[in-house]
């Protein structure tokens, strides 16, 4: 299955899939992991949240012009919906997930 078959699988259910973009060396990265556990814990089986490491994917991270870790993008039904960089509050991310802005 190449990288693009499969990043597409990944983001086309008809869940919201929040998607981290994030790097092992990232200070802001690490301050972000326990806020995406709280928002998962808040909505359960209503998002998938998957994590990738920009430098076990740098061509993935490149075709989507990811320049900074944090990046989260929101996918729905293989639509892209919503992108933001950097450490945002759980409550942000939440709003973020159920309206899609």
């Amino acid at each position: 299955m190449s990288l693009n078959s499969s990043f597409d699988a990944l983001i086309s259910g008809d869940l919201p899939v929040l998607i981290d973009f994030h790097a092992t060396w990232c200070g802001p990265c690490k301050t972000l992991a326990p806020i995406l556990e709280q928002v998962k814990l808040s909505l359960g089986d209503a998002v998938k949240i998957i994590k990738i490491d920009i430098d076990k994917n740098p061509s993935l991270a490149g075709k989507l012009n990811i320049s900074g870790v944090p990046t989260l993008m929101l996918y729905h039904s293989g639509q892209l919906i919503s992108r933001k960089s950097g450490v945002l509050p759980a409550h942000e991310i939440i709003k973020m997930i159920q309206t899609g802005k």
